[in-house]
């Protein structure tokens, strides 16, 4: 029997306002005529994830913390279905598979509800460039004749937390209760992802269960497991004292040679947070690269083969404007098309 989890509950990934605004300040331009209504992606999307327009939410706070600014938002402005590569055809964009956040928002959706917050991943894979591919979490023969036919994956964020059973560790009565066709699901993407090198950008809980496929290990809250460890902790989610209403963010420290301090153009860069767990144990051949201020582990690469393998615990997709979060997405998508292109050129 699955568990199936409330689109209401807040831990790990908090819940806000779904306001509907697109990114850009009005509703179309001489650069996307069409925001909603792409002539060739619309069939698609009204099949599978159809464009709404984006949330106006996720910009940092004016005020520094930490004596770090935020950082800078790119010049550009991505309407919805405006390709960030122009060099990426309609007809030659990646598959970028999604997996539902939870089975309550795929049954929802499949009642005709909203989509939620699996909106902002959809948004910003195509905002990147890519075609963004719902993967179901209940139907398990739809979904092992989908996963082959795609690209790359974003695992994403989700209500629910890992099973601690699944990393070997006693429930403590501090997680929130898993999902278990998300497990499934994202055991599912992994295994073929990692056997057939496709890209996966895996963020927040699914930062998370890469690090537990691989053998690695879970705080099961971040507050009361540290709590006397003498360290300042950071804010990582807004019920964290002062609670907030919107997304605390902090600082976080990337190592060198890594991707992401690359896609930061810098070692210190600030990201938004909304969990309350954390990697403890790291999993097999996985790098740290990024750390918050107080020494949460926020960013991983794989280091296993040259595929590109990324998880940061932050959310990204929700730091609209923001030059590190959007460079981040392109490069995702254009490992995505590499990944496709190299497919192509065996066949």
């Amino acid at each position: 029997m699955v568990n199936q989890i409330s689109d209401q509950e807040i831990c790990p990934e908090e819940h806000g306002d779904e306001g509907p605004l697109c990114i850009s300040d009005k509703d179309s331009s001489p650069a996307c005529p069409e925001p909603l209504g792409h002539p060739v992606l619309l069939p698609y999307l009204l099949t599978s994830f159809p464009a709404q327009p984006r949330a106006s939410r996720g910009r940092e706070p004016s005020a520094t913390l930490n004596g770090l600014p935020p950082s800078l938002p790119d010049a550009t402005i991505w309407c919805p279905m405006t390709p960030a590569n122009p060099q990426l055809s309609t007809a030659s964009r990646p598959r970028v598979g999604i997996p539902w956040r939870t089975t309550a928002e795929e049954d929802k959706v499949r009642a005709g509800g909203q989509r939620g917050k699996t909106e902002d991943y959809v948004n910003a894979v195509m905002e990147a460039g890519g075609e963004a591919v719902p993967i179901p979490l209940k139907d398990q023969e739809e979904r092992s004749r989908l996963i082959p036919t795609l690209d790359a994956f974003v695992l994403p964020g989700s209500p629910a937390d890992v099973a601690p059973i699944e990393y070997g560790a006693v429930d403590r009565g501090l997680s929130e209760l898993p999902d278990l066709a998300r497990e499934e699901t994202d055991r599912a993407i992994l295994k073929f992802a990692f056997a057939e090198k496709k890209p996966v950008l895996a963020i927040c809980y699914g930062f998370q269960m890469l690090n537990v496929y691989h053998g690695g290990s879970l705080i099961q809250d971040i507050q009361t497991e540290l709590k006397d460890t003498g360290k300042k902790l950071e804010r990582h989610r807004k019920r964290d004292l002062p609670p907030s209403t919107d997304d605390p963010w902090h600082g976080v420290t990337l190592e060198p040679d890594s991707r992401l301090v690359m896609l930061a153009s810098g070692p210190e860069t600030r990201v938004n947070s909304s969990h309350h767990q954390a990697i403890d144990k790291l999993g097999r051949d996985l790098r740290i690269t990024a750390r918050a201020t107080d020494g949460i582990i926020e960013g991983v690469e794989w280091t296993g083969d040259s595929n590109w393998v990324v998880g940061v615990q932050w959310h990204p997709e929700r730091m609209q404007g923001n030059t590190f979060a959007e460079r981040l997405f392109r490069e995702f998508v254009a490992a995505a098309a590499s990944a496709r292109n190299s497919v192509a050129h065996k066949t």
